[in-house]
């Protein structure tokens, strides 16, 4: 479990998140949330800083 915070996201960029949600639920078996998704996402664009 992790923390709760609460963000301010661009239109552009919850559509883009709610968009690869959907198709990642198309393609799973469980539910993925919103919140899981952004952690996916969060966690690719880290890489790229090394951090």
């Amino acid at each position: 479990m992790g923390e709760r915070i609460t963000v301010v996201l661009k239109t552009e960029n919850t559509e883009k998140i709610r968009n690869i949600q959907a198709k990642m639920i198309r393609t799973s078996i469980k539910s993925v949330s919103f919140s899981h998704v952004v952690n996916l996402v969060l966690n690719e664009g880290l890489k790229k800083f090394k951090v």
